[in-house]
């Protein structure tokens, strides 16, 4: 039996048990912990984000972060969100991050979320078909990697050691600086946002969670935004809009550790870019939209914590032959002789070619609060903006970029348009081929039922 199946027949007694149980969870039962990590490199590293890139960074413009926010309610059931400055999280890392938290604290695969904040300048993480690097440069990656995994799991193991009596609330603010890039050239922006003429669907909601101990001091505050972290382009390390977004956020509340988490960006720019003074601007724009929530909206939440997660299949359009990836050795694209050689040294080790990719969906139902989603890969905003319409605007959340950074995951609209987020990345993702049609019905309904059975586990614990 694998580690994800215990943890399913975990999770389901777990369940059974909390519904059988009378004693509610109150809102002064929660507990909370913080705490953060400084996770900048100690040495010029590849870069992520942009293949153009030939050579590691020179500098650094800010620092990066690992921050990890627990919630526990009442009954013991918890929840550790740990939001990351790199530019991916990938499956090994997030299983092996978990696996020792689960060897360490007993928490079930269900009760952790990785989310990646896809900076465009940070270290080069995870295997990419456009890397080409010195032995030396990949193996300073491997060891950044290692101590990357090792700060991780001592952040989470700090938050969990703070967890103190906490006060939870939430809300939902606005910022408008991104836009859709796939209908909108990046020159014509300016002019388009004047005229009001900017195309294309968006989500500017940004979903705010407030932690405050029980004498009112604000001790955390974590908030979502859907737009990529693509604002700069050069050789400096940086956490991008969301780096500055935290650090604005812990200068207005000086007592808070401030997490950036990232919503259905895949299709999403800030614009305009290029320029440090734009990165400042968005953070303090996304700042100033989070103290709009405190000042007028935020809603206490009571209840009970339910948490789900579950891998699904998700199948590629089709599977090359032997054959055909050894005649794209001739190509002179070296993206595809990359891809041909990864995929034909994967076919001679294991004699196939998976067919399918196991994809992660997850979901945090917190009391009478939010719905909290969680998808792995480059979700583009249709999926936050469908889950929202079908299970509530304002009380559904939805990142993307969380637990596995695998590639871009396009609506059924972005799949039959192309494009690059509707196939065309998959190259430098080093994946054989799109995704088949399907796709989004198939993460649409898991995610149905993971909600629908977080509710039925939460409905006899809301005072």
């Amino acid at each position: 039996m694998n580690y994800l199946t215990k943890n399913a027949l975990l999770y389901s007694a777990v369940t059974l048990l909390l519904l059988v149980s009378t004693t509610p969870a109150r809102a002064a039962e929660w507990k909370a912990g913080v705490a953060k990590v400084k996770i900048t490199p100690t040495k010029p590293l590849r870069m992520g984000g942009y293949s153009s890139r030939t050579r590691p960074a020179d500098g650094t413009l800010t620092d990066l972060w690992a921050k990890a926010l627990v919630l526990q309610d009442g009954n013991g059931t918890r929840a550790v969100l740990i939001t990351v400055d790199v530019n991916n999280i990938s499956r090994d890392m997030s299983m092996s991050v978990c696996r020792e938290l689960h060897k360490r604290f007993g928490l079930e695969r269900s009760s952790i979320a990785l989310n990646a904040s896809h900076t465009h300048s940070g270290p080069a993480m995870g295997k990419r078909a456009y890397y080409t690097f010195t032995d030396e440069q990949h193996q300073d990656l491997k060891d950044y990697t290692a101590d990357l995994r090792r700060k991780l799991i001592a952040v989470a193991a700090e938050a969990l050691k703070n967890l103190a009596p906490a006060k939870l609330s939430w809300g939902n603010g606005k910022a408008t600086f991104a836009v859709n890039r796939r209908n909108n050239r990046e020159a014509d922006v300016p002019k388009l946002r004047t005229e009001g003429k900017l195309r294309g669907p968006v989500d500017h909601d940004v979903p705010v969670l407030f932690f405050q101990d029980l004498s009112g001091r604000l001790k955390a505050v974590a908030c979502g935004y859907a737009c990529h972290a693509t604002t700069l382009n050069g050789y400096q390390i940086s956490a991008d809009w969301p780096g500055y977004a935290q650090t604005e956020l812990e200068k207005m509340y000086p007592d808070a550790i401030a997490l950036t988490w990232i919503g259905c960006g895949g299709d999403q720019n800030p614009s305009p870019r290029r320029k440090v003074e734009y990165a400042l601007d968005y953070g303090r724009q996304l700042a100033r939209s989070v103290e709009a929530v405190r000042s007028n909206n935020a809603q206490p939440i009571a209840g009970k914590l339910a948490c789900s997660y579950a891998e699904i299949d998700i199948p590629f359009a089709r599977i090359p032959t032997g054959d055909e990836l050894r005649k794209q050795l001739d190509n002179k694209n070296r993206f595809e002789v990359a891809r041909a050689t990864t995929l034909l040294q994967r076919l001679e080790r294991d004699g196939k070619l998976d067919s399918t990719y196991p994809y992660p969906v997850q979901v945090w139902k917190l009391g009478n609060g939010p719905t909290f989603v969680l998808l792995g890969g480059e979700v583009v905003v249709d999926y936050s903006l469908r889950l929202k319409r079908e299970l509530g605007a304002t009380s559904t959340w939805v990142a993307g970029y969380s637990n596995d950074v695998l590639a871009y995951i396009p609506s059924r609209r972005v799949l039959l348009e192309g494009g690059y987020e509707g196939g065309g990345a998959m190259l430098y993702y080093g994946h054989p081929s799109p995704w088949a049609e399907g796709i989004e019905q198939k993460i649409v309904r898991e995610v149905h039922r993971q909600v629908k059975q977080a509710a039925e586990a939460n409905a006899l614990f809301v005072p």
